[in-house]
């Protein structure tokens, strides 16, 4: 056995450092560590930079559909797969037994937040009282009404529309000869304290405008149509900022297909019924697009809706399309509570007033603020006295359009 110099002078029981540094890596953990983080990074960049996906950013929905006691029986869908392509939330086709329910659970991709949704339901509300569907709403003509898969949506039958039918009254030969005002009041179904006040304390001739969400859009709907407001459905539409501004499950997106909108636009307009005309939810990129604008615009005149533009976009198509498919048109000439304080409410609505004495007509939408309700219900008191008749939207358009 042959034995080097550095080992026969060495102490029994001890080794050399030559031997310790024999078995040590050739790196350390943190560079080991760092080097796994590298290839992660690598691996992101090339998934986010070169994946194709229109609908990236947007939130992803898991749904579960629960339907009566006894479904669990029933067979699984064979086309989950091209469900799915068509629509992020999923939804069976409504069945022949309406005394079925649906309800979708929406999972926030982002925030893992959870809401259900119930459609075409007669469950019971959260106060536990029984709500029927959304096609038993008292007041709902059912002859205009056409199954979707999603459920029932607004339909042109035997010479009638919705916008005529689900107009308010009003007296139209009196507001033909002086200045007229309209209130949209928007943002409403999601918050049932918030959607209350405003339709009990605001009266009959103010517009209210519901979004798709809450838990029952169509309870809350049916109560304002029953204190005689006349109603809108607000459809959510793409942000200039979007995803960062997200207005929520299924809005329209200038990504999507014209398919694929209108697809999404049978889920809104299938959440509840008895509305004259739709508007726009958000949406200054989505209504400033032509091309994906017009088949929305053509489908709502088609079922004999009118259409409501906010005004928050200047660019927005919606004028000129809705003028080429005679379509009821009307857009906001002032957000009331932009600056949401009273005595800022209280110098926009004098705005209004002047431009309905100078122009014969002037519209305005605010949100359910209870500072907006309450200066909002103050100045209309004092309009009758100022020679200013308050309409609902409804009649606003038909002034417009008679000129």
């Amino acid at each position: 056995m042959t034995e080097t110099a550095d080992e026969l002078s060495t102490p029994l029981g001890q080794k050399t450092e030559r031997q310790k540094r024999r078995f040590r890596l050739p790196f350390t953990a943190v560079q080991a560590l760092a080097m796994l983080l590298g290839l992660f990074l690598v691996a992101f960049l090339t998934v986010a930079l070169f994946n194709d996906n229109p609908l990236g950013g947007e939130p992803v929905a898991h749904v579960a559909l629960r339907g009566p006691a006894g479904d669990d029986k029933q067979p699984a869908a064979s086309s989950h797969t091209e469900q799915a392509a068509k629509s992020p939330i999923q939804q069976a086709p409504a069945g022949d037994n309406k005394g079925d329910s649906k309800t979708v659970t929406i999972i926030d991709g982002s925030s893992g937040k959870r809401q259900d949704v119930v459609i075409g339901s007669d469950a019971a509300d959260k106060s536990g009282s029984d709500s029927g569907p959304a096609t038993a709403m008292a007041g709902i003509d059912q002859r205009l009404l056409e199954n979707s898969r999603y459920g029932m949506i607004p339909a042109v039958a035997d010479g009638l529309k919705p916008f005529t039918v689900y107009a308010a009254d009003a007296d139209r030969s009196k507001a033909a000869k002086m200045p007229v005002v309209a209130i949209v009041i928007g943002g409403l179904g999601v918050g049932a304290a918030k959607t209350t006040d405003a339709i009990m304390k605001l009266p009959p001739a103010v517009t209210l405008a519901f979004t798709p969400y809450g838990a029952d859009p169509a309870k809350l709907a049916e109560r304002a149509r029953a204190q005689r407001h006349e109603i809108l459905l607000q459809v959510p539409m793409e942000p200039f900022d979007y995803p960062d501004n997200d207005p929520g499950p299924q809005t329209l997106l200038t990504t999507l297909t014209s398919e694929q909108n209108i697809d999404r636009l049978y889920w809104h307009l299938s959440r509840f019924q008895g509305y004259a005309g739709i508007a726009n939810f958000m949406g200054a990129r989505f209504t400033a697009t032509d091309t994906v604008m017009q088949p929305i615009i053509r489908e709502a005149a088609k079922r004999g809706l009118g259409y409501l533009d906010d005004g928050s976009s200047p660019r927005s198509a919606a004028p000129s399309l809705t003028a080429a498919q005679s379509m009821p048109f009307a857009k906001a000439d002032f957000t009331i509570d932009a600056v949401p304080t009273s005595a800022e409410i209280d110098r926009t609505l004098v705005k209004l007033e002047t431009l309905a004495k100078e122009r014969g007509l002037a519209v305005g939408v605010a949100s359910a603020l209870p500072v907006s309700i309450e200066r909002i219900a103050a100045w209309i008191k004092t309009l009758e006295a100022r020679g200013i008749m308050l309409v609902p939207l409804t009649t606003a358009m038909l002034k417009s359009k008679s000129g």
